[in-house]
């Protein structure tokens, strides 16, 4: 298959915003791809490379050779490409690195050059998620869509089970927990405050169990006798990074399980240290120790329990793990409990709770009414000081924005972001940062530092990026302020006083 047809159909998609047309032009793309390469088709469909790090980076593509008049380039060539310039490494690596996208960019056309830089910087916005591909699965091969998402969940990825759903729904049912072998994580939705979390994990006012909400990393452990390998929430193999965890684990009462929890660093007095010292510790075999909570269990000693419900698996757990090593929950119907509960984690220095369902399954993978997150949001009022143009779905409007606070009488930059961002607001903002615009460098149109925006955030995590010595953690913009001026932006000291 050729690369200019997945840019045929990512054009397609990106051009409707049907979900039924936007999973009949995958599914068109699915079935006629080789079984060779249906794993590239399905992961170039959703926007990802398969190699996890390639050393280029926004910079390398700002100097691209002439595209070429005709498509010739396929799927195939372009995974051969990138495993090379995954492979590069060392001294002139840099240069041959340059050499080897020069060559592979030259045989692309200019609609392919621009769909390959989006699928390399992550920013192919066509509006089609994993989720709608494993739909455009199940259509291609005429399975069932539940079999198709189960199967991936267990097997770790959509790619990974391209080919098996070609083969039917006996092959999907056929894959199933193994331990040793990374399962998507259940994840949490989310409510606005504890009543509504409640509300929805138990109905009727059933009892739910409302987790600490730790900042941490999440991991999955699995323990096959004396091997011990953990992984993150990607499916990262973090095992030799982790000693103080694989020791845990090998110390737990049975001899095969499946563990879902959190690393986190603490200090002296228990509390949570800061997030990126966690995430450092996790990215590099040293640093500080931390120290893994365990919040639900999948499998021990032959016993799967992916669709036991959630009041089984704590029972489970609770006999597996001791107490010091759990997430700290309580389980209540009552809501003035669960808001002390969730007070008491909040001073304790965490990011809030998680309503769970006593009676849903682990829902591997999924979103949905089992697990609901509440936290506080932190809003900023922060001020635009430059701003990208788009690509993809966003290609003519200008969207991701850089984000600054009042520094003295300048501006500090914390970070950028284009989330919570409706087509109206990328249409305003384009006509008002152009005529805010004091000079450009590139894809960057710089502005005067005019406009005010409230920002929300998950949390600050230090930075040696940005001058402030700060950034944001999944900023989204709320509401831009038209009602405030520059002069009534948040200072980088009340930016500080937040951590």
């Amino acid at each position: 298959m050729l690369i200019a047809d997945l840019v045929a159909t990512s054009a397609a998609v990106a051009a409707t915003r049907s979900r039924k047309a936007k999973v009949a032009a995958l599914a068109e793309a699915l079935g006629g791809a080789e079984p060779g390469e249906l794993h590239l088709v399905t992961s170039y469909l959703a926007g990802s490379l398969l190699q996890r790090r390639t050393g280029v980076g926004w910079r390398g593509l700002q100097s691209l050779p002439e595209p070429a008049a005709e498509p010739t380039l396929a799927v195939t060539e372009v995974h051969e490409a990138f495993d090379h310039l995954a492979s590069l490494a060392g001294s002139g690596s840099q240069q041959a690195r340059a050499a080897a996208l020069g060559e592979l960019f030259g045989r692309a056309t200019a609609a392919e050059q621009r769909w390959l830089r989006g699928l390399v910087t992550g920013e192919v916005r066509q509006g089609a998620l994993d989720a709608l591909v494993q739909e455009a699965l199940a259509a291609a091969a005429g399975v069932p869509v539940p079999a198709v998402r189960r199967a991936a969940m267990l097997a770790g990825s959509t790619v990974a089970i391209a080919r098996t759903a070609f083969e039917g729904a006996d092959a999907l049912a056929a894959i199933g927990l193994e331990v040793g072998r990374p399962v998507s994580p259940m994840l949490a939705s989310s409510a606005t405050d504890l009543e509504a979390a409640l509300a929805k994990a138990g109905p009727d006012g059933a009892e739910v169990a409302v987790d600490t909400k730790l900042d941490g990393i999440r991991i999955q452990v699995h323990r096959d006798g004396d091997e011990v390998a953990i992984a993150t929430r990607s499916l990262d193999d973090i095992t030799h990074r982790l000693p103080e965890v694989v020791t845990l684990a090998r110390s737990l009462p049975a001899s095969r399980f499946v563990l879902d929890g959190e690393a986190i660093a603490l200090d002296d007095d228990g509390r949570p240290r800061p997030f990126q010292e966690t995430a450092s510790r996790t990215a590099m075999d040293e640093g500080v120790e931390v120290t893994a909570y365990f919040f639900d269990l999948l499998h021990v000693d032959g016993r799967d329990l992916l669709d036991s419900p959630g009041s089984e698996r704590a029972e489970a757990l609770a006999a597996l793990v001791p107490e010091a090593s759990r997430v700290p929950r309580v389980v209540t119907a009552d809501l003035a409990e669960a808001q002390a509960f969730t007070d008491r984690a909040l001073a304790a220095g965490h990011e809030g709770v998680v309503v769970k369902s006593l009676t849903a399954p682990y829902a591997a993978g999924r979103r949905g009414a089992g697990w609901v997150k509440v936290k506080p949001v932190l809003t900023l009022d922060l001020v635009v000081l430059a701003v990208e143009w788009g690509s993809g779905r966003r290609q003519g409007w200008l969207s991701n924005i850089h984000l600054g606070a009042r520094d003295g009488d300048g501006f500090v930059m914390l970070g950028k972001t284009f989330k919570g961002m409706t087509d109206e607001m990328l249409q305003w903002q384009t006509e008002r940062f152009q005529e805010l615009e004091t000079h450009r460098e590139g894809h960057v149109i710089h502005v005067r530092p005019e406009q005010v925006v409230e920002i929300a955030l998950d949390g600050l995590q230090r930075s040696t990026r940005y001058p402030g010595g700060l950034a944001l953690r999944f900023a989204r913009v709320v509401r831009y302020r038209d009602d405030k001026s520059a002069a009534e932006a948040d200072t980088i000291d009340t930016v500080r006083a937040l951590r």
